[in-house]
């Protein structure tokens, strides 16, 4: 493809691809995001394209290899437009039946159809499927209909348009203008004003500034920025090429983390792509502007995410914070003016630019505005990406678009805003979820983790957890941060065990306090987040622990008890058989029974023993029947 040199050039090879796409031709989409490729849907191309080949169909229909589309609890997801029905748990072996039923008769594949679990309802489109009908799927809305490796899918759907806007009908002071009027605020945690932060860069006295998109993204269950990447990475770079263009930068930085395989090989596609059609590069469009990217690829560090840290690790040290007397938008990047935005957050740009900041803020909350994605996961029957107003509500996204809980349990608790979140409990989930309600509550949008936990969570263990991922992802440059997490740490392992004391209580509490004040960065400072949240909605399950010694889930290993009820035993072995530490007793027409000194509490036998016994029992903070044996004693006789 030849250099698109002008603006009309561009809008010639728009209108080109329109007409190359008929209306009425089929396409299959398949979602090939990490998700459903981990399920297959590579294999699943594949099967179509021969199933099309046999068929003698490989001209007359189109297959599009996708990012992806969010449910990822169905993966592999097909949608056939321009009929757009939803399939769903697709498999290789199916590709024969849809190519013979939907694309050649118009027949729908009712297996493959979406049920819905109240009504048993087959659902066919995407508006009338839970999980997408709640949703205003504003920056994920183009992952179903773009091959992120062809720069033309995104060009066709508009892409572009809002760079050519800004280049030829604005100013930097306009676009800044309309960014600081949209209300955007920043996407990956802090919640800052993007327009406030462009402006402070481009006001920063020094002439060399830089742009950069940070796609680190390390909590645990998150996958919102490399969703974007993987499934639509032009959005990402025409939003950066804005940002620079108002802020009078010429070369911008993206980090992303080098375990995102797929993203950081979509980028570069992209990348490559943007420079050959004159989208990125020396006088882009014919407009004068240059803006060039360059990417880094992180090592994995989850502090690297902190803005200073990110900048450290771009210029060739080690990813550490670096205190902020003077904030990076001003002395950032080799102590030039930089601005960092997250992945979302500039993905949502062309939008604002394209439609005006009057339609973002008609979207949201007060004082959040536009749309925020979420990872919804944990114990809830619909996991996957879901995008909804900011405003909406906890409960309207666990209970309407993920399908309440898995196995009809009830809720406990849901942590918003990743390792550093909080953790909100069930009465508090007709919350909004936008960033001051949030943090209200003790909690943070964050860059978007929604971990659902049910009753069978035990909440000081899930402090305990996320504390001690903090403590193993600190980089351990500020003592408070350092110390504090293991002490931290350390405390709460002991109340877990057993050990802990009502004084400890107090240190937790104490200890938080200080870290909240005297951390270097955001990690440290923002850490104590899940336990303070734990001991102020959940304090009843500490003191469980520590006077009765008692889990109330019965999670915490070291206050377990396993004991084989002898009225339910059929001596069938199986439990034996998966004991590692050959803890149970008892052979063949013997009730078996578990020698306590061996047991290391890893409740395989609970798990191994047959649903129809349900011989094996556990129990927390209680004695073993005085009923149940300490040696196998024979089936046919009564314990004693």
């Amino acid at each position: 493809m030849p250099r698109l040199n002008t603006p009309a050039e561009l809008e010639i090879l728009r209108e080109k691809l329109a007409k190359k796409q008929s209306a009425s031709r089929p396409c299959i989409t398949v979602c090939c995001g990490t998700g459903c490729r981990a399920l297959g849907s590579v294999k699943l191309v594949d099967a179509f394209r021969i199933e099309l080949a046999k068929q003698g169909l490989e001209n007359q229909v189109d297959i599009k290899e996708t990012g992806c589309h969010g449910f990822c609890e169905k993966g592999s997801v097909v949608v056939i437009y321009p009929q757009n029905i939803c399939y769903f748990h697709v498999k290789p072996e199916d590709a024969a039946d849809v190519i013979e039923k939907t694309i050649k008769t118009g027949e729908l594949v009712e297996r493959l159809l979406y049920a819905d679990p109240a009504t048993g309802e087959k659902l066919v489109y995407h508006h009338d499927i839970p999980f997408y009908k709640y949703q205003k799927r504003i920056v994920l809305g183009d992952n179903e209909h773009i091959n992120p490796q062809n720069i033309e899918d995104y060009i066709q759907r508009g892409g572009y348009s809002a760079l050519v806007k800004t280049l030829f009908h604005m100013t930097p002071e306009s676009v800044l203008e309309e960014v600081d009027k949209a209300n955007l605020r920043g996407r990956g945690g802090g919640g800052f004003p993007a327009g406030k932060k462009w402006r402070t860069t481009r006001d920063a006295a020094d002439s060399v500034k830089y742009v950069l998109v940070n796609c680190d993204e390390g909590d645990p269950g998150a996958f919102m920025d490399r969703s974007i990447m993987e499934g639509n990475p032009h959005c990402v770079l025409e939003g950066l090429a804005i940002g620079a263009f108002a802020i009078g930068a010429k070369e911008g930085y993206i980090y992303v983390r080098a375990e995102y395989p797929l993203a950081v090989e979509n980028l570069y596609a992209a990348l490559r792509q943007a420079e050959e059609y004159g989208l990125l590069g020396k006088n882009i469009l014919g407009s004068g502007f240059d803006f060039v990217v360059k990417v880094h690829e992180g090592a994995g560090a989850f502090v690297s995410g902190e803005s200073s840290a990110l900048m450290t690790a771009i210029e060739g040290r080690v990813g550490e914070p670096r205190p902020k007397y003077i904030r990076t938008a001003i002395k950032g990047l080799w102590d030039k003016p930089s601005n960092l935005n997250n992945v979302e957050t500039w993905a949502n740009v062309p939008h604002i630019i394209n439609k005006g900041a009057d339609w973002f803020r008609s979207i949201g909350t007060e004082g959040s505005k536009g749309t925020k994605i979420f990872a919804l996961v944990g114990k809830v029957n619909n996991t996957g990406l879901v995008e909804v107003p900011m405003g909406t509500t906890l409960r309207d996204i666990i209970f309407k678009i993920g399908g309440g809980l898995r196995d009809g349990k009830k809720i406990k608790a849901v942590q918003t805003g990743g390792p550093s979140g909080g953790c909100i409990p069930e009465n508090l989930l007709d919350s909004p979820v936008d960033y001051d309600a949030l943090s209200k509550l003790g909690s943070m949008v964050g860059s978007g983790g929604l971990i659902i936990m049910d009753e069978e969570t035990c909440m000081v263990d899930i402090a305990r957890y996320f504390i001690n991922f903090l403590s193993d992802e600190s980089c351990g440059k500020c003592l408070p941060c350092r110390e504090g997490l293991r002490q931290l740490v350390d405390i709460l392992t002991r109340i877990t065990e057993g050990k802990g004391t009502m004084v400890d209580m107090d240190t937790l509490e104490d200890l938080s306090g200080v870290m909240s004040e005297a951390c270097l960065c955001a990690l440290g400072q923002q850490a104590p987040n899940p336990l303070l949240t734990t001991l102020k909605y959940f304090r009843h399950e500490y003191i469980d622990h520590i006077k009765n010694k008692h889990c109330e889930a019965g999670v915490c290993k070291a206050l377990l008890t396993f004991y084989i009820d002898p009225d339910k035993c059929k001596a069938c072995m199986i439990c034996a058989r998966n004991c590692p530490t050959d803890a149970i007793k008892g052979g063949k027409g013997l009730i078996h029974t578990i020698e306590q000194g061996k047991c290391i509490k890893c409740g395989a036998c609970v798990d191994t023993c047959p649903a129809k016994f349900d011989a094996v029992i556990k129990i927390s903070g209680k004695p073993i029947p005085k009923n149940v044996p300490a040696e196998p004693i024979p089936l046919n006789r009564k314990a004693e």
